[in-house]
């Protein structure tokens, strides 16, 4: 067992104390206690404890007794974050089903695949996916549900409201849809409830460097555990505020934000598409305590036109992962509105964190300690021996939110899980070490590794170092062919508006040269206006990395 680290938040337990059930069970207790305390914000429309309770029981009884959805069966889910969203995930668990999230992205294609190795015969949808999801209505799939954002915004919003929002897509009338508003006045009543924390709850699909996307088998105990711990370690109550701007079918989102709001009875503000420059409006409005954000997100809202610093003003945790927060921003929040970036690393078969840094003692650019019964070790990718402090090698983890096995690919549960002294752990592929402190700081990812002449080189550490440069405002490091040394550093770089007019490339790869040893330098740099996106709304290094390939 990894040493447990001499910053351990005071007064917490190492064992983590889970109540009673599962997460629905969280829910009622929510609605019973203050059944009139908002579960949900949505562009100024408002759900409260109890009327979420109703319509996911409403929602869970149609799909029992008019969908045929039984104990285990498989559900897609693919809405934009909306209070339908939170119905259709918690109606999924009432009916003791297990919930498929599917981002909104996906093209018919990818739907069917998952639909197809899902076992998935009911969808729940938004109204703009309509298209992409009919040609799989009599194939793989036999019931679709479709919501319409709108439905849920006063009729006279105060927000500027998203394409997806205010699009006029209907239900179709063929046999096998139904409208989300007939679904629920149905109110049809669920039959008791048998799941158990050991049963199957969530599918996350995820999909790695190669290969078809692979299903993460999560238990309601591993589900629940993560949902319960973050909101113990930011220390939210029922009176917290908490955004859920990143997407919920991602599990930073899901976990970080909707089921730890739910888990207390807290509140979700909710933001169906990012949009950073309503986030002040929105922050200011409903008093927001807790910003779980991807660092992009905060570096977009920062440099928002219509920022404000009052709108910080109840704002007392900002969390996020996925990427390296940039010095200069995090300086600006501790600073300015004396705020640290809390940051945290997990994946989608940890269901998010296994790793969180302390509030009392945050370091930067640090993935944090290993959380309540987690094992977190180093070991060497190639020989699997475990390391010492400070010594670069493997990331692996054993915990109560480790997935089972992924759904179908015995392959890949062969080559993803390794046993140190009877237990098993799983490989995340990320390269990091450990202080003697406890604290893990990443390295890069086990593929993401360029080879230059003989020397590694990994692209976050070239990235950390060129977010020195004041003009830079986002950078992806991926690497390029090379006659010469097989490979080399290529930068795609994104410039704050304010440089565009003085800044060049070749000044870029000159700042670089005195910044950095010279295999490490970028020996090209392009200038663009914006970079990809992954569903969590990291930059996709991958795609580009793959598209320099070709």
């Amino acid at each position: 067992m990894s040493a447990i680290s001499p910053f351990w938040p005071p007064g917490e337990p190492h064992t983590l104390p889970l109540p009673e059930g599962v997460l629905y069970d969280a829910l009622v207790r929510a609605a019973t206690a203050r059944p009139d305390h908002p579960a949900t914000l949505f562009y100024g429309g408002v759900v409260t404890y109890a009327e979420l309770l109703r319509q996911v029981d409403a929602l869970a009884g149609y799909l029992q007794n008019i969908c045929g959805v039984k104990r285990g069966d498989r559900v897609m889910v693919a809405l934009q974050n909306s209070p339908q969203y939170v119905i259709a995930y918690y109606a999924v668990v009432r009916a003791d089903a297990v919930i498929v999230p599917i981002n909104p992205m996906n093209k018919t294609a990818e739907l069917d695949y998952i639909a197809s190795d899902s076992g998935a015969s009911v969808a729940i949808i938004g109204s703009d996916l309509v298209d992409v999801f009919a040609p799989l209505l009599g194939n793989t799939i036999n019931s679709i549900i479709v919501a319409h954002y709108r439905d849920y915004v006063p009729e006279t919003s105060p927000c500027t409201l998203p394409a997806c929002v205010t699009q006029n897509g209907s239900c179709p009338t063929a046999p096998g849809w139904r409208a989300w508003d007939y679904v629920i006045a149905r109110n049809e009543t669920p039959s008791p409830m048998t799941a158990t924390p050991a049963d199957l709850c969530l599918f996350p699909y995820t999909s790695g460097t190669t290969g078809k996307p692979k299903a993460c088998m999560h238990l309601h105990s591993s589900v629940l555990f993560t949902a319960v711990l973050q909101a113990r370690w930011y220390r939210l109550g029922g009176d917290d505020v908490l955004t859920g701007v990143q997407p919920f079918f991602h599990v930073a989102g899901m976990q970080g934000s909707m089921n730890a709001a739910i888990s207390v009875g807290a509140t979700l503000m909710l933001m169906a598409r990012w949009d950073k420059d309503l986030i002040p409006d929105l922050f200011e409005a409903h008093g927001v305590t807790f910003w779980n954000a991807a660092p992009t997100m905060i570096v977009d809202v920062l440099s928002s036109p219509t920022f404000r610093e009052e709108c910080f003003a109840k704002l007392k945790v900002v969390t996020g992962g996925g990427a390296a927060m940039p010095v200069a921003v995090a300086e600006r929040l501790k600073t300015r509105f004396s705020l640290e970036f809390v940051e945290g690393y997990g994946m989608t078969e940890t269901m998010s964190p296994t790793h969180i840094n302390p509030m009392e003692a945050p370091r930067r650019q640090c993935l944090g300690i290993a959380v309540h019964q987690t094992d977190a070790r180093i070991i060497d990718p190639d020989t699997l021996a475990e390391l010492g402090n400070d010594e670069i090698g493997e990331i692996v983890v054993n915990g109560p939110q480790v997935l089972q096995n992924y759904w179908n690919k015995p392959e890949a549960n062969e080559t993803s899980f390794v046993t140190l002294d009877g237990k098993r752990f799983l490989r995340t592929g990320d390269l990091g070490y450990r202080d003697r402190d406890g604290y893990f700081f990443a390295v890069d990812r086990l593929k993401r590794m360029i080879n230059v002449s003989g020397f590694k080189v990994w692209p976050a550490e070239v990235e950390s170092i060129m977010y020195g440069h004041p003009a830079i405002k986002e950078c992806c490091i991926i690497s390029t062919p090379d006659s010469y040394r097989g490979e080399s550093v290529k930068a795609l770089v994104v410039l704050h508006d304010a440089a565009k007019a003085s800044i060049t490339a070749d000044d870029i790869i000159g700042w670089s040269r005195g910044a950095m040893a010279n295999y490490k330098t970028p020996r090209s740099v392009v200038l663009v206006d914006s970079l990809p996106r992954s569903e969590s709304n990291k930059i996709s290094w991958r795609s580009l990395q793959e598209a320099e390939w070709i």
